[in-house]
């Protein structure tokens, strides 16, 4: 496909989500991006436009409910339906069809694992094994011969760019990790919550889903793949008061000897070249201002007052790179596509 200019047939499902909404308005820049369907079950009906404003200028067909979508047209489904909802669907999807998966349905490889953190077994079993986890840089190669792509959550994203290099270069104790995560209100999505109305969520931050978060497994199942040994994490989520944008701070013990000055060399040798993820030179301090709206992720390493300890930390979008930006990154691998087509958008600041 990526030989001709042949456009990209294009659905995607949940398209009134915060993340379908931003995965429509990156479409809309991809030179060869055609976005032909879209599924919003309780805005059927309507224009994309009408529930999102600032899309009012693109050509789009109004969303329909998933049950009526004709994929046989088609050449990629993107998947922004709630955790849950994406298996049996996916399921049914006519083989043709690339599928990246934006939700968490297909992201634990054991569907054991998912049963415990998700309260359902697992409804489609035999597809698990088919699906390559989607943490773009590092899969590379297996996504580029993927039919079903299963993205990683933005919190995994952000953590695992961070860790995985330095856990499988045996730089840090990889079973003393405490990862501080932090996000934007819009990682929680559009659904009408109690807890995120603005009196629940302006001018406060509260951590939530103390020691049970999702997110924890998935980035331990990543983790531990690295390191070659099963492993557990510290991981604590908050909620800031901003609309999109993530960060994470995490505190690591040296191993084997190693510096921070280690730590950033080897970061730095994993991203060379890379177009998304950056490693900041020394005394840098990243900020969710520093990549908002895009697909990029800041990396920096810090020395710890604490001798033997280090502290990192790991910025990105979380609506972009980690999760429609990602999205379509993998896409243009799994078409044959240059990677950064219609990802190259700079930052938006202030």
């Amino acid at each position: 496909m990526s030989t001709t200019d042949k456009k990209v047939r294009i659905g995607v499902m949940g398209a009134s989500g915060y993340t379908g909404a931003d995965l429509v308005r990156l479409l809309a820049t991809h030179p060869r991006a055609e976005v032909r369907l879209l599924t919003a079950n309780a805005h059927a009906g309507k224009p994309l436009a009408e529930v999102y404003p600032h899309l009012g200028s693109l050509d789009l067909p109004a969303m329909i409910r998933v049950e009526e979508a004709d994929w046989s047209e088609l050449d990629v489904a993107f998947c922004g339906l709630p955790h849950g909802t994406t298996q049996e669907i996916i399921a049914a999807l006519p083989t043709h069809l690339k599928v990246i998966d934006l939700s968490a349905d297909f992201r634990l490889r054991d569907p054991q694992v998912y049963a415990q953190w998700y309260g359902h077994e697992h409804r489609a079993p035999a597809l698990q094994p088919e699906a390559v986890y989607g943490l773009t840089e590092h899969y590379r190669d297996a996504i580029r011969g993927a039919r079903l792509v299963a993205c990683p959550g933005c919190y995994p994203t952000a953590a695992l760019l961070l860790l995985r290099p330095l856990v499988a270069g045996g730089l840090i104790e990889a079973g003393d990790i405490i990862i501080d995560a932090k996000s934007g209100a819009s990682g929680s999505g559009r659904s009408v919550k109690e807890s995120m109305l603005f009196c629940e969520v302006a001018e406060a931050m509260h951590p939530y889903n103390i020691a049970s978060h999702r997110h924890a497994p998935e980035i331990e199942q990543e983790l531990s793949l690295a390191a070659g040994a099963d492993l557990l994490v510290n991981f604590t989520a908050h909620l800031v008061p901003m609309n999109r944008g993530e960060l994470i701070t995490a505190y690591v013990r040296l191993d084997k000897g190693a510096s921070a000055a280690d730590l950033r060399g080897a970061l730095s040798e994993t991203y060379a070249g890379e177009p998304f993820v950056r490693v900041l030179p020394e005394g840098s301090v990243p900020g969710t201002r520093h990549v908002r709206g895009s697909n990029q992720c800041l990396l920096a390493v810090f020395a710890d007052r604490v001798p033997g300890r280090a502290i990192l930390v790991s910025t990105l979008d979380n609506l972009v790179k980690g999760s429609s930006g990602q999205a379509i990154q993998n896409m243009n691998l799994m078409l044959g596509l240059p990677e950064t087509m219609g990802l190259e958008q700079q930052p938006l600041f202030p």
